[in-house]
């Protein structure tokens, strides 16, 4: 793999997770958090976003071969999953794609630690960017290989936790409407992205 390929898995990340679309939702769910505890929120959703997506990479690929599916068919899966959230994107609807009936209806004052649930899982490290991480993960051959691209997770997750650390002024910065821009271009994005996964398959499997 060249150097664009990583990139290319970076920005996929970029639009699967949607950090920018995100911080509004984790604004509003700790503005009255004393500064402190803020921090500590952000330090551990960085480090459960981390793991999960690490996870997902080295290990997704066996689970598939244990449970007898094929990268291709999964795929196929992940691609109609990153179509049905891109979609919900392109219409501005932020985070809701990535919870359930149950999770929305749950009180998140209630939940033990925000941080992990339902900032980190299932808004962040959700099946589009989980899926994703376990594709690359199954084109991945060489130790450099998987050095490099745990590199671009690790980096990514960087990403997300400097977006959030400094969350408050950037939100002053895009408003609302700002916001919603660029959960639309994402969302564009990742319908291309979900599009090309189904049609490298569809090549695989012979019908294209």
């Amino acid at each position: 793999m060249d150097i664009g390929t990583y990139l290319q898995f970076f920005v996929s990340l970029i639009a699967l997770v949607n950090p920018i679309g995100v911080i509004p939702v984790f604004y509003s769910m700790t503005s009255g958090f004393p500064k402190e505890e803020q921090q500590r929120m952000i330090f551990v959703t960085f480090l459960t976003l981390t793991g999960m997506l690490l996870m997902s990479f080295l290990f997704g690929n066996a689970i598939l071969h244990a449970f007898n599916i094929s990268i291709d068919s999964f795929r196929i899966a992940g691609g109609i999953v990153l179509a049905s959230i891109a979609m919900t994107m392109i219409n501005g609807k932020i985070g809701e794609n990535k919870m359930n009936k149950e999770e929305k209806g749950n009180d998140i004052s209630n939940y033990t630690n925000l941080a992990i649930v339902p900032l980190a899982i299932p808004l962040m490290a959700g099946p589009g960017s989980i899926s994703a991480a376990i594709v690359f993960g199954s084109n991945s051959h060489t130790l450099v290989e998987y050095v490099m691209s745990a590199i671009t997770i690790i980096a990514f997750c960087i990403c997300c936790y400097l977006l959030l650390r400094y969350s408050k002024p950037l939100m002053a910065k895009l408003g609302k409407t700002g916001a919603n821009v660029v959960t639309r271009i994402m969302g564009i994005i990742l319908l291309s992205l979900g599009v090309e996964m189904i049609v490298s398959a569809l090549k695989n499997f012979g019908v294209l």
